[in-house]
């Protein structure tokens, strides 16, 4: 939040499960730059998870965030499709390579370096595309997402594939 961080998910990326939740306390000011680095688990650069296992698959990404002011209670922040998006690494490229046995050799990808200081309020992401919004059946989270109280604007967001889209930047500006 403006540039600081402020969490980060204490549930190791590697671990198998569909949806972990975080509580994260922060003091800021007004106006609050949000910016998010969402990662779905991949092995390898290749995009695929499991890889020698009989669960070999290419994952599926998907974040849903709300952000409330505690000393009011009010919700200020719900991720949505007004929030801008970079996607900074995707694979596989070539989907027909989910199964292979040698996924690192067969499977394309694309990456790049997070932009320098993305997370900051001077940051111009002015070229980044709006957030793709999933519904939950599309996104399929459980193991806890049921748990919390989710703002009803606050909407499941990741890139424009659910499953190539390994490694997204997110970013919004709430004002006062």
């Amino acid at each position: 939040v403006n540039g600081q961080l402020v969490g980060e998910d204490s549930v190791p990326i590697t671990t198998e499960r569909s949806f972990n939740s975080e509580t994260v306390t922060f003091e800021a000011t007004y106006p609050l730059t949000i910016a998010i680095e969402a990662k779905d688990f991949k092995e390898t650069d290749s995009g695929i998870e499991y890889i020698g296992k009989n669960n070999q698959q290419m994952g599926d990404g998907g974040i849903i965030a709300q952000f409330t002011d505690i000393q009011t209670g009010e919700v200020v922040a719900v991720t949505s499709d007004s929030w801008k998006a970079l996607v900074i690494h995707r694979a596989p490229l070539n989907t027909s390579c989910e199964k292979s046995s040698n996924p690192d050799t067969d499977c394309q990808f694309e990456s790049e370096d997070a932009p320098s200081g993305w997370t900051n309020a001077e940051y111009n992401d002015a070229n980044w595309v709006n957030a793709t919004t999933w519904t939950e059946s599309q996104v399929s989270p459980k193991d806890g997402y049921d748990t919390v109280s989710w703002d009803t604007n606050a909407q499941l967001v990741w890139g424009s594939d659910l499953e190539i889209d390994n490694t997204v930047l997110l970013r919004t500006i709430i004002p006062n």
